[in-house]
């Protein structure tokens, strides 16, 4: 689902003020009536206009970035299980292979 602007968000809300119907509104603007509902309901109950703020969380990987790189520079062929064994770390294997992967190295086994 696109997010839309706080724009259309505003002009949504304008017509509503105008008293157009939800579906008309939908309809105008390409987008489900639904999602005006809930722009509506929002503006109602909180006084929000704009999207949600998205959320930049640093991963948790980030903090032992430089373990994991000379771990893999020291033993090449070493498994994600020993990875995190010899890390001593509670990072999951699925999270160590994302963090693997952006730092662009690969296991050679």
């Amino acid at each position: 689902m696109p997010i839309y602007s706080r724009e259309r968000r505003l002009e949504i809300l304008q017509e509503v003020e105008r008293g157009e119907e939800t579906r008309k509104i939908a309809l105008k603007f390409d987008c489900s009536e639904s999602w005006v509902r809930r722009v509506k309901q929002e503006f109602r109950e909180q006084g929000k206009t704009g999207p949600a703020q998205t959320r930049k969380r640093t991963p948790k990987w980030h903090a032992i970035a430089d373990q994991i790189q000379h771990a893999v520079k020291r033993k090449p062929d070493i498994t994600l299980q020993e990875l995190k064994d010899q890390l001593g770390t509670e990072l999951t294997r699925q999270t160590l292979c994302r963090a693997l992967h952006e730092l662009k190295l690969t296991l050679k086994k």
